[in-house]
């Protein structure tokens, strides 16, 4: 059985920073491995410490083992902190794992950056016990303004091409109209991608294809980028998204109908949305869009 909390911080006192960095390696190599998780937790509360700046040595808390586990894919793992555990595994973790004070939950953005779509999806559905308030702080809180530029989980899913990754966001409700510190929102971000490489072009459509459902009100900075820039726009994106982002016309009543069912299917349903609605199937220029 684990240690009394009381009990492994007073052996905590007596390890030393060696003794701290090998047992950090061993369960580091463990989840790495994929060991079963009994293992894995015999290991975080009886054995394994790291060394805190402050000169501490401290047990992992189950925040820290979820990042190890979003690192290493260890989906049987992070099932169980997230299920075992549940709000208390999406914590801060300690000073040791971020990059400064203003560093925020990095649960999210780790997620997004190795593309753990399956965990992603078990992190989001553990909002569920958050209040309406604290969900959407979590899914709209800004990263390390050194490591992510400030931005948050939904613009790095647009800056990496992320589709799946983007329409779980989206999907559980984080802000499309949410800005970084430069003013971009994620819709910003992904045109950027767009105009800097022809490289994924399939998959950043079908970006701006989720963004566009999400997002009834087209609000971005770029707007007049397109205006001014018209033919290369075009060439890029469509002809028809560019009419729409440009506001030369609105989205077809297919588009709009689909926004109205974004706002009200339950986030539950969403594995359950049609097949030109999920990655890597979508397409803006689908027969669809020509019925007005």
């Amino acid at each position: 059985m684990p240690l009394d909390l009381g009990m492994y911080d007073s052996r905590a006192d007596y390890k030393s920073e060696k003794q701290c960095q090998k047992t950090s390696f061993a369960f580091y190599q463990a989840v790495r491995d994929l060991l079963p998780v009994w293992v894995l937790e015999d290991m975080r509360t009886m054995e394994v410490f790291h060394w805190e700046d402050d000169g501490r040595a401290c047990a992992y808390s189950p925040s820290e083992a979820l990042l190890y586990a979003l690192v290493h894919d260890h989906q049987q793992y992070a099932r169980y902190l997230l299920n075992r555990f549940s709000v208390q595994a999406l914590e801060m973790p300690s000073r040791s794992f971020r990059c400064c004070q203003a560093s925020t939950t990095p649960h999210l953005t780790i997620a997004v950056r190795y593309n753990r779509v399956s965990i992603l999806k078990m992190i989001l559905d553990s909002t569920k016990d958050f209040t309406e308030s604290e969900k959407q702080n979590y899914l709209n809180r800004h990263g390390c303004v050194h490591i992510d530029g400030s931005e948050t989980a939904l613009h790095l899913a647009c800056d990496l091409v992320r589709p799946e990754c983007l329409i779980l966001l989206l999907g559980h409700g984080a802000c499309p109209y949410v800005t970084d510190r430069a003013g971009n929102n994620p819709l910003d971000c992904l045109l950027n991608q767009i105009c800097q490489s022809e490289l994924d072009m399939r998959r950043k459509h079908v970006c701006l294809g989720y963004l566009i459902l999400f997002m009834p009100k087209l609000r971005f900075q770029m707007r007049s980028q397109l205006q001014n820039n018209s033919v290369l726009w075009r060439s890029l994106i469509g002809e028809q998204a560019f009419c729409w982002l440009a506001g030369i016309s609105p989205p077809s009543l297919f588009v709009q109908a689909m926004q109205k069912l974004t706002q009200t299917i339950p986030t539950e349903q969403l594995d359950a949305l049609p097949d030109f609605l999920r990655p890597p199937d979508f397409r803006l220029n689908q027969a669809h869009d020509d019925t007005e």
